[in-house]
């Protein structure tokens, strides 16, 4: 039995998309790698090893968190806005900073 020249030609078709879905999926995750390792090297001259260290824990907690204080940072370094390398009591006072803005939230129980 023959197969359908139809059904070969929408294999043919099918294969190529996932092989171009896999081709752009590698070329993005190459881009971000790129990215990722430009931001660790200005990273490492704006930041005091103590300081890379908390910002590692940071992100270990809270990964959205640490990348927004990672561009922040990043931001001001390109703006020439900072002296000098960034200590850890530095950082500590920045998130400090950061974490005054934010609402602190309760849950209160009551009793009938």
């Amino acid at each position: 039995m023959s197969e359908d020249p139809e059904l070969e030609t929408l294999r043919k078709k099918r294969a190529a998309e996932l092989e171009a879905q896999a081709q752009a999926q590698a070329e993005a995750a190459a881009q971000k790698a790129e990215i990722d390792a430009q931001k660790a090297m200005i990273l490492r001259q704006i930041l005091t090893p103590q300081a890379r260290d908390r910002l590692a824990n940071i992100k270990i907690a809270r990964p959205e968190f640490a990348e927004s204080l990672e561009n922040q940072l990043i931001s001001l370094a390109s703006r020439g806005n900072l002296r000098g390398q960034v200590t850890e009591e530095q950082l500590i006072e920045i998130l400090k900073r950061l974490q005054s803005g934010k609402r602190e939230s309760t849950i209160e129980f009551k009793r009938k």
